[in-house]
Parts: C-alpha cells; sequence; structure tokens
C-alpha cells in the first residue's frame, strides 16, 4: 500500500486468461464517486474498489488516494461476520468471570498477607505490590494481544511458525519480566526512602530478589497458559480477542501475589543468617538476562519489540507506582480496602485489554501500520470522536463497548459479594456501599474504553504498534483510577458514617 501523490490507482489480482477482460473501477475521493466501466466482451470480470486512505509520509500528510487492498471501512467480508451482541458477551463474559475469581483471590491474598511480618516490617512491598501486579499483567496481556492478532491474521496456523512465535515471545517476556521486577523494585526502594526518610540495605536486596524471582516464575508459567489458550481458541473458531486476555490475567495477579509474598518470606527469614541469598539471586538473574536478549534478537518476530517495546512498559510501573503510593497510604486509613483493590483494577484492566486487543486486531486486518480508512460521510480519518459515538455508535466497536459496559455491575456484584462470603460478612455490604462502590467501577471502565479507542488509534496513524503499546498504559491507567476512585468510594462512605471501617 504506497502513496500516489493524489493519483488514483487501480489494484486487481491478475487472473490467467487467453480472452478479454472486463474492468469496474470505482474512485472514491473527498466524498465524490465516479465509476467508469469499460469492457470488450469476455470471459473474466474483476471488481476493483478504491478508497481514500490517510497515510503520513513523505507527502507532508496530503491526503493521497491509495489502494485498500485489505478492507472498507465498515464492510465484512461473508467470511467474517459481524459478530453478534450474544456472541460477543458469551465469549466475554466467561472467561471475565473466571479472571473475576483469580481477582477475588488476589484480594484475599492481600487482605490475608499484609498481617504478615514481612509486610509489616518492610512496607515497601505494599508499595510494590500494585506496580509488580500491573507490570506482570501488561507483559501477558501485550504477549495475548499480539499472539492473537497474529492468530486471526492466520498466522498461526502453520505448525513450525507457531511454535516458532509461542518460543520467541516466552523468551522476549523473559527479558521483559526480569527488567520489570528489578525497575519495579528500585522505584519501590526510591519511593519508600522518601516515605521513610531512610533505605535498609537488606531490605533493598530483599525486594529486589523477591521482585525477579517473582516476575521470571510467573511470567514463564502465565505465558504458557497464555499461548495454548490462544492456540485452542484458534482450533475452536473462537475469537482469541475475546478469552486471551481474561484468561491471561485470571491466574495472574493471584500467583504473582502468592508467590511474591512466599519468597519474600523466606529471604527475610534469611536476614542475618544467610546474608548472601538474596545477592546471589540478583546475581544469577544478571548473569542469564543477556542469553534471553540474545535468543529474542534472533527471532524475527520478537526483534522490533526487544528494542521498542520497552517505552511503555516503563512509563506503566511509574503510573502504578503512582497508585502503589495511594494504597500504603489509604491501608493505614481503611485496612477493608485492600481485599477491593485487586478487583476493581483487574475488571477494568481486563475489559480495556479486550478492547484493546480487538481494535488493534481490527486496524491490521484494515490496513498497514500508519494507514487510517476514511469513514463513510468523513473527509478525513477519525482519531477523537465524542463519548456518545464512543458509547452509542452503530461501528463494531461501539458495539463491543455497550456489551463489555453491561459486564461491569453483574461481574463486580459477584465479586464483591463472593469477597463478603469468604470473609464471613465482615465487609459490611451496606446497600450505600455497594451503590457508591459500582459508581466508582463503572466510572473507571467507561474512561478506560473511552480512552482507549482514542489512543489505539492515535497510535496507528503514528506507526506505533498497539499490540505492544497501547495495553500498558491503559491497564496502569486502570490501577491509578481504580485505586484513587477506591479510597474516594471509601472515603466518602466514611464521612457519611455509612459503616464503621477498620482501623490496624
Amino acid at each position: 500500500m504506497t502513496p500516489t501523490d493524489g493519483r488514483s490507482r487501480t489494484a486487481s489480482e491478475s487472473k490467467d486468461t487467453t480472452t478479454i477482460t472486463t474492468t469496474t473501477t470505482t474512485a472514491i475521493t473527498n466524498g465524490q464517486a465516479t465509476a467508469a466501466n469499460s469492457t470488450t466482451g469476455g470471459h473474466t470480470t474483476e471488481d476493483c474498489l478504491e478508497v481514500t486512505i490517510f497515510d503520513e509520509g513523505v507527502d507532508g500528510g496530503r491526503l493521497p488516494d491509495v489502494v485498500a487492498e485489505s478492507k472498507i471501512y465498515g464492510v465484512t467480508d461473508e467470511d467474517e461476520p459481524l459478530e453478534s451482541y450474544l456472541a460477543i458477551t458469551i465469549q466475554v463474559f466467561i472467561p471475565f468471570l473466571i479472571a473475576g475469581l483469580g481477582m477475588v483471590g488476589a484480594g484475599l491474598v492481600l487482605d490475608l498477607v499484609q498481617h504478615w511480618v514481612v509486610f509489616e516490617k518492610v512496607n515497601e512491598l505494599m508499595i510494590l505490590v500494585p506496580a509488580l501486579l500491573g507490570l506482570k499483567g501488561n507483559l501477558e496481556m501485550t504477549l495475548a494481544s499480539r499472539l492473537s492478532t497474529q492468530a486471526n491474521l492466520g498466522h498461526m496456523d502453520m505448525p513450525k511458525e507457531q511454535w516458532h512465535m509461542i518460543i520467541g515471545n516466552l523468551v522476549l517476556i523473559q527479558c521483559q519480566a526480569i527488567v520489570v521486577g528489578f525497575l519495579g523494585s528500585v522505584v519501590a526502594i526510591v519511593m519508600g526512602a522518601f516515605r521513610n526518610g531512610t533505605v535498609s540495605l537488606d531490605h533493598a536486596y530483599l525486594l529486589c530478589a523477591s521482585s525477579l524471582v517473582t516476575a521470571s516464575l510467573a511470567s514463564f508459567v502465565l505465558g504458557l497458559i497464555t499461548a495454548g489458550v490462544i492456540v485452542f481458541s484458534r482450533h475452536c473458531h473462537i475469537n482469541p480477542d475475546n478469552v486471551a486476555t481474561p484468561i491471561a490475567a485470571s491466574l495472574g495477579d493471584i500467583t504473582s501475589l502468592a508467590l511474591l509474598s512466599w519468597i519474600a518470606t523466606i529471604l527475610y527469614e534469611c536476614i542475618d543468617k544467610q546474608d548472601w541469598v538474596a545477592p546471589l539471586v540478583i546475581a544469577c538473574y544478571v548473569l542469564v538476562t543477556p542469553l534471553w536478549v540474545w535468543i529474542a534478537k534472533k527471532n524475527k518476530y520478537t526483534n522490533d519489540v526487544l528494542y521498542f517495546g520497552w517505552t511503555p512498559v516503563m512509563v506503566a510501573m511509574l503510573i502504578s507506582s503512582c497508585g502503589g503510593l495511594i494504597l500504603e497510604f489509604m491501608v493505614s486509613r481503611f485496612e477493608n480496602l485492600t481485599v477491593f483493590q485487586p478487583v476493581i483494577n483487574g475488571v477494568g484492566g481486563n475489559l480495556v485489554a479486550v478492547q484493546a486487543s480487538r481494535i488493534s486486531t481490527a486496524l491490521h486486518k484494515q490496513a498497514e501500520l500508519g494507514t487510517l480508512l476514511i469513514p463513510p460521510g468523513h473527509t478525513h480519518p477519525v482519531i477523537f470522536i465524542t463519548p456518545i459515538a464512543n458509547f452509542f455508535g452503530k461501528g463494531m466497536h461501539a458495539r463491543t463497548t455497550r456489551v463489555l459496559m453491561t459486564m461491569v455491575i453483574p461481574g463486580h456484584i459477584i465479586f464483591i459479594y463472593l469477597i463478603n462470603y469468604m470473609k464471613d460478612g465482615n465487609t459490611s455490604m451496606t446497600p450505600l456501599f455497594v451503590f457508591v462502590y459500582l459508581c466508582a467501577a463503572m466510572l473507571q471502565v467507561a474512561a478506560l474504553l473511552y480512552i482507549a479507542y482514542i489512543m489505539i488509534h492515535w497510535m496507528w496513524k503514528r506507526k506505533i504498534d498497539p499490540d505492544n503499546s497501547a495495553i500498558p498504559y491503559l491497564t496502569a491507567m486502570g490501577d491509578l483510577l481504580g485505586i484513587s476512585l477506591l479510597a474516594i468510594a471509601f472515603q466518602f462512605l466514611y464521612l457519611v458514617g455509612d459503616q464503621d471501617f477498620d482501623t490496624p
């Protein structure tokens, strides 16, 4: 797909015929259509359809006529009919519920381990939790988004390419997990130092080692599960965009949190007895990282991500760490808040990741990276849309947005009452609490879904692959929004005297 400096061209597949052909050319330029038919007789008919496409190239941002060989905006092939509300709901809601159970489990684990000695003595662990869980989730969900897009494009149908792609991506997320785990611990140490005024070397080693081991082990196991889910979905003719990201997150939070708590406890018990354990763990990961980098660099499916996929992860880490500061501060005021934090963050992150993966796949199918198709009734591509168009429009993405929004209230009601049941009714589920909590959850998801549409199209226009970049930003914003809105909700309930909140 190449610019033609304002000139129109016609593309058609060349067919082997010894007789005369019939050509129909339709040109749509600046909203006006002209049709010309030239017929000389014959046995073969070729139809070519052309649209104006926006491409930021060397022509300084003009709107050249470019041949769209893939898909016309708003038009679907018979081979790929528009998914119905029911199909999207079934394919998304079941994995969403499974993921929700994992979030509930993570919330209960966090509520339990906050009283462990290591969490009470090493306060920076509470700062590390949202950043590490968010970053780990980003790695799994970007992996799911990348592989889902490749599966939908048919690039994983051949077993050899399938395994080459999966192995390359597993090695890649090992590289990312090690770097993310290290930097996450550094951020937690620095933020803890600002709050406490001092830095303990033993605690710094503990944070760094436990973060590295947790990120590495969890990434490997969850990466295998994610790849298996996508391959299985493809064989069952299920859109992997709908199921891969929720499944990737279903065990992610609880696995990472349990590993972090267990490893941190072991390393804490080694302080003053076997002080060499944590530094040795760090040294081993430093030595093995170049090997993973070399393997990922040699793989054609992961080479680009290895070089250009770090900025979103790093920025997401900083955003999630700000959420961690809010969590640490609010836990000192409202002890019950911790059990809801993984749930509200996880639900928002999972739903927006589904939408992001679907939009990215659609863009990959429609045109080349950097090229946006012009929607009907417009003279230029549309990136910034109104909230009304995003939630009540007629397009396929607006349809998915409405389906995802309908899942927020029933999903959260199931999860918070399950939490209440698991905690033997200690969370005081008053009607006002449920209402305020659901309002916070709805606001969070609505904001994320609206931002997702604009951000992904903006990235695509600037030749940034959203499969690698969009989800980290969106889930990090979801973490920050979720913790902030949850803190505001608890503060509001405290001020109106709705219920007696626990104080540590």
